[in-house]
């Protein structure tokens, strides 16, 4: 690319900046409609220019997508919807020129039912032993080896012709692997080394909690102590397996790590398993300053004895937009209350998404940026005949399902779709254009500029570790190295600590020089 390559921190992960590329709604290179590699490559320079440290792909790989990739056929295969595997093995050596790193995502849980394992499975070979087959309950095996429900509502269990169940935590088209099988652990392992071999950085493993099972598969009961799939003891010695090759070529971790007891979570991040996890208590936690201080203390005293870096997430690919659940009377989330029609202040939402970027950003650890959350991007609304996510179908049309967050993006504010390719695969909503980023890059008031600006000044905080300074009730006010973030969440304008000089702010301050309801600043102390 004619540049130097810069000098790249092995520690880079603690304190990262990562953007989330969902491929097929990033950027369309070929004009089909679908994002692909060659999209995200003409865009490297505008990553580049966001400031962003690492890139954590959606899976990329060979899929019929019936769950947005995340049913893999072959993990060693691009799928041709995006490009090859030579293309991403450009994109990866282009990327780290530029200093950005790559971050792939592995689905241990389940494969795609089109895997050739699942295949020869099929056929009654002995790739069964790779998957959970069990014969039915029932006098005519008729009724479901247990009682345990699929994540996208239903039964987990489909019958065969041949009148046998097989077990699948999603969709039916995502058959759930034996990990007991040691075939499994060493076909992961040999992927894993698969793309540490072609430069990536890191691995994000998903639904990191579910892949063991309780081998004799009982009926789920509730408080029942070992949960018989969630968290069970058996993974972390595959995580340590895991850990052994990634430590071969100075490869990280991040898992998607859903448990509420904070003791249970700290395991998965002892110094021979994983390296970060993700942090969902503060992506879900609604805008109330007690709430996000308490989710705030909580994550880093986890982390502390552990010396594992936080996380920061404000949404990602499952869930509702954060100018979108930041407007609603109730601005948590949870998968349970999504429903069609709730009722939305957009320019709320988007003052409050706005200092929530400050706030995440100004916290110590690594901080997750999900693709158009810098161009200030809301939830659309997708027509029912155009909704492809099988949670909607699952769920008998009541969940709206995750695609209003996975609408292509708005690239062009004068081209056709938004200039984001051809005629988009996901609906864009009229106004799209609007939030265009060649239209955010030239307004000094933009999302996309105080993106920018924080991410450029966010080395302010150093890796100093946070102290909370008094403040007034509604307000979270802290200090890292010799910088200061201040978050008001109250009615009444909060008067600013002394301080040298003001870096950034979410919004303007009041005439009286006071920060306002819903605005952030951070400030040189």
């Amino acid at each position: 690319m004619g540049q130097p390559t810069p000098a790249l921190n092995d520690d880079w992960w603690r304190s990262a900046v990562i953007y989330q590329v969902y491929v097929r709604s990033f950027a369309d290179g070929d004009g089909d409609g679908t994002g692909d590699l060659a999209g995200v490559r003409a865009r490297l320079p505008y990553l580049a220019e966001l400031g962003v440290d690492a890139l954590w792909f959606n899976p990329w790989y060979l899929s019929p997508m019936k769950d947005g990739g995340y049913d893999v056929a072959d993990y060693r295969a691009i799928d041709p919807a995006f490009g090859t595997l030579a293309e991403a093995e450009k994109l990866i050596a282009e990327a780290r020129e530029l200093g950005i790193r790559t971050i792939v995502d592995i689905v241990p849980n389940h494969v795609s039912d089109q895997h050739p394992w699942f295949r020869a499975a099929l056929t009654g070979g002995p790739e069964r032993e790779l998957f959970h087959f069990r014969p039915g309950r029932g006098e005519h095996g008729e009724l479901p080896p247990n009682d345990w429900r699929s994540e996208f509502g239903g039964p987990a269990w489909t019958r065969l012709p041949d009148g046998d169940w097989y077990l699948h935590l999603f969709a039916p088209e995502q058959p759930d692997l034996n990990w007991a099988h040691p075939a499994v652990r060493q076909e992961h392992e040999d992927i894993l080394r698969f793309w540490f071999e072609r430069g990536v950085a890191g691995v994000r493993i998903d639904s990191a909690a579910l892949p063991a099972k309780d081998p004799r598969l009982p009926d789920f009961t509730a408080g029942r102590d070992p949960h018989p799939y969630v968290d069970r003891d058996e993974l972390h010695d595959v995580y340590r397996g895991w850990r052994a090759v990634a430590d071969e070529y100075g490869g990280v971790f991040v898992g998607e790590v859903w448990l509420p007891d904070t003791e249970r979570f700290a395991r998965y991040l002892r110094p021979d398993e994983l390296h970060t996890a993700f942090n969902f208590s503060f992506m879900t936690c609604p805008w109330h300053a007690a709430r996000l201080r308490t989710s705030i203390e909580d994550t880093l005293a986890e982390h502390a004895p552990i010396g594992a870096p936080a996380t920061w997430v404000l949404c990602n690919h499952d869930v509702t937009r954060t100018v979108t659940r930041y407007g609603r009377a109730d601005t948590g989330f949870d998968f349970a209350t999504k429903a069609f029609g709730t009722p939305t202040d957009l320019t709320l939402g988007t003052r409050r998404a706005r200092a929530a970027a400050l706030l995440s950003l100004a916290l110590p650890g690594a901080v997750y940026v999900y693709q158009g959350e810098e161009l200030g991007l809301p939830e659309a609304d997708i027509p029912l005949d155009r909704i492809e996510d099988p949670m909607h179908a699952r769920s008998g049309g009541v969940d709206p399902g995750r695609d209003g967050c996975r609408v292509p993006l708005p690239w062009t504010a004068g081209a056709p779709h938004a200039g984001f390719g051809g005629e988009p695969w996901l609906p864009q909503p009229a106004g799209w254009a609007s939030y265009a980023a060649d239209r955010q890059e030239t307004d000094p008031g933009s999302m996309l500029t105080l993106y920018r600006e924080a991410i450029r000044l966010r080395p302010a905080f150093g890796d100093a570790p946070l102290t909370w300074l008094p403040a007034p009730d509604g307000v979270l006010a802290f200090t890292r190295a010799d910088a200061l973030c201040l978050v008001n969440l109250a009615d009444p304008p909060a008067g600013l600590p002394a301080h040298t000089s003001l870096l950034l702010a979410s919004g303007p301050l009041d005439p009286d020089g006071r920060l306002p309801k819903d605005t952030a600043v951070w400030l040189r102390a």
